[in-house]
């Protein structure tokens, strides 16, 4: 280990593999709730650190606490909760979980499309409630079989959900900000569009402001009334109070979601619907995958610490220059 780089800061909780993995350093735990205004001051000289949870935007008012720190290792594959262009700017390596969790997820988002378009959920919750009994469950309103899913994204896990659904047999197209060339979907270069084209979109886009409400109510309109929306990004790419109000009016058919805009509140109105299958942001959600993103952390600090590149900084970091004076 660098002299120097013995100290990493922990912002959310810990967990056993990250732990056991930072045995060899100290950790300073931040107390739950600590902003960028309350940061211990003694922590300032500290270089490395860990994210597994955020209260706030780790933005400026944490780079002017932490003048010094070269590394935020953080779990996840979304890190809109770090401001990766401030930490450019610093001089601060930001990386993040990729692939190791991109089947988990790509396995969650069609479980998640089965169950809506299916009603699974409300199918079960028939049984439970004794009403099969009395009456059998109605005919589903939807089915795979004759739907045309618009991919939002195509990143490693969309790529991944699509080979999914090329094994159900269902038609897949997409959108992105760019054709990926190497793909042989066809490519929709405005939503809108794709939304006018097909009854089912797959939301898999980084959160962020870039696609803050992306899937607005304009979007939603053109989908239509047999329309489904399976949001596996982030909540705020949806806007939820369109949404809410394109599924209380029918105006479409239902929704999947695995994320929400005040996680973990849902609004009561998502809640009370029934035309819609609400998950509590489980994607990744295994043991089996969640360790590995842990160790994934934990191996991006132990690089940094041996002076090694990072293993899965972002797109934005500036790791060829990360070594500060």
């Amino acid at each position: 280990m660098h002299a120097g780089k013995n100290e990493v800061v922990l912002v959310g909780p810990s967990k056993p593999v990250i732990a056991k993995g930072l045995a060899g350093f100290t950790v300073h735990s931040l107390p739950a709730g600590v902003t960028g205004k309350t940061l211990p001051a003694a922590l300032g000289q500290v270089r490395g650190m860990v994210v597994t949870g955020a209260p706030e935007l780790i933005g400026e008012a944490w780079f002017a606490r932490f003048p010094k720190l070269e590394i935020i290792s953080h779990f996840g594959v979304g890190y809109d909760r770090v401001d990766a262009v401030a930490a450019a700017k610093h001089g601060v390596i930001v990386t993040n979980t990729p692939e190791v969790l991109t089947e988990e997820v790509a396995d969650t988002a069609l479980g998640l499309l089965i169950s809506t378009v299916r009603e699974f959920p409300q199918a079960e919750r028939h049984v439970r409630a004794g009403r099969w009994l009395h009456q059998g469950y109605p005919l589903s309103k939807a089915t795979l079989r004759n739907r045309t899913v618009g991919m939002v994204g195509m990143g490693a896990i969309g790529q991944a959900i699509a080979r999914r659904l090329d094994a159900f047999g269902v038609p897949v197209v997409y959108h992105t900000r760019k054709p990926r060339s190497e793909l042989a979907y066809r490519y929709y270069a405005s939503l809108i569009d794709m939304a006018g084209d097909v009854d089912t979109l797959m939301v898999i886009v980084p959160g962020g402001p870039a696609t803050r409400n992306m899937i607005n109510a304009e979007v939603l309109e053109a989908l239509g009334p047999d329309g489904i929306v399976i949001n596996m990004a982030r909540g705020s790419v949806v806007d939820e109070r369109a949404l809410i109000k394109a599924l209380a009016e029918k105006r479409i058919l239902s929704a999947g979601l695995d994320v929400y805009v005040n996680e973990p509140d849902v609004p009561q109105q998502l809640i009370e619907l029934d035309n819609v299958v609400l998950l509590p942001h489980l994607g990744s959600a295994s043991i089996y995958t969640r360790e590995k993103m842990d160790q994934l952390v934990v191996d991006n600090i132990l690089a940094w610490a041996a002076d090694q590149p990072p293993l899965t900084p972002v797109v934005e970091t500036p790791w060829r220059s990360w070594a500060k004076a």
